[in-house]
């Protein structure tokens, strides 16, 4: 059963401002939690679903279906956003929910791949029909690139003496399961390194999701083109769990709503520079301390949602 306890849903939903004739657009659907939300809210509106999982997919079609019919899932990547809703004729929506990361379900199918905590093959495939894994990048890519992955996407400080010990055992046999790469993560890191902070692994197996899946590319160019198709008073809110992510996210609010520098002696801001979104949380919105309690995916999730206030000028 795919079930998914979605991270600071009624923050989010509360946020999206949701208007009962509005298009909606749930760029994750996984387990359906905002998606359904958002549905009941809906009674003329329309909701466009993303998910690249199958498994999610048909879990989550059901559960909609019991509330109403007013969704169109869509098998895609979100990165294709503008592409598949243009081909549905839609061009402009009212408000787009990001919840970004692995949901649960993927974590807890030990045959995925994405936990240190079943023994799988390497694969931390969200789309399966995807062709590069886990095991490809583990197996064939150089020492370097392997160190700029482990930087750059989870800031390992052991980054090369992971990469070493991943190229010395794959020069024996490769590396194929996901506890074979556990124990060389652990022959890597001095011992008492290894005593604290959480799992040895941990970062090296979200790089490694975060390179397989390209996340962060697809999150830059799919947030982008959200704003784009937002219509005014619209809302985008965007969940992250991890710092690269959110940075992405507050650099490209930051851009959107910055007010221009005037010219000395302008009395007001002409309309065509005035920014054409807003800041709805002026910072992110963090997981109270009973959502703490009862859902641990909450502990790095933070929210941030922004509006658009006017149309761009054309």
């Amino acid at each position: 059963m795919f079930h998914h306890v979605s991270v600071l849903l009624k923050e989010t939903i509360d946020g999206l401002n949701i208007k009962e004739d509005g298009i909606y657009v749930d760029c994750t659907l996984g387990g359906g939690g905002h998606s359904q939300e958002i549905l009941k809210r809906l009674t003329t509106g329309h909701l466009y679903c993303f998910d690249q999982d199958q498994h999610a997919i048909e879990a989550a079609r059901q559960r909609l279906a019991q509330i109403s019919d007013h969704f169109t899932i869509i098998y895609s990547n979100f990165k294709n956003l503008k592409a598949e809703l243009a081909k549905r004729g839609v061009e402009h929506v009212d408000g787009i929910v990001f919840d970004l990361g692995v949901s649960s379900p993927q974590f807890d199918d030990g045959e995925r791949g994405f936990s240190y905590n079943y023994d799988a093959k390497l694969d931390m495939r969200m789309d399966q029909n995807q062709k590069l894994t886990a095991y490809d990048i583990v197996n064939s890519y150089s020492y370097q690139d392997i160190v700029t992955i482990l930087y750059k996407f989870s800031e390992e400080k052991f980054a090369k003496q992971i990469a070493r010990a991943i190229e010395r055992h794959r020069e024996i046999k490769p590396i194929e399961t996901t506890f074979e790469l556990v124990d060389i993560i652990k022959e890597a890191i001095p011992a008492p390194a290894r005593r604290k902070g959480g799992h040895p692994a941990k970062r090296t197996f979200q790089a490694l999701r975060i390179a397989v899946n390209d996340e962060l590319n697809v999150f830059d160019i799919a947030l982008n083109d959200a704003l784009k198709i937002l219509n005014v008073h619209g809302r985008i809110a965007v969940i992250t769990f991890h710092s690269l992510e959110d940075k992405i996210c507050k650099y490209t609010f930051q851009e959107v709503t910055k007010q221009p520098e005037l010219p000395r002696g302008m009395p007001i801001v002409p309309e065509y520079l005035k920014p054409k979104f807003q800041k709805i949380t002026k910072k992110p919105i963090v997981a109270s301390d009973e959502e703490l309690l009862e859902n641990h995916r909450s502990h790095s999730a933070k929210l941030r949602i922004i509006e658009r206030i006017y149309e761009d000028e054309e």
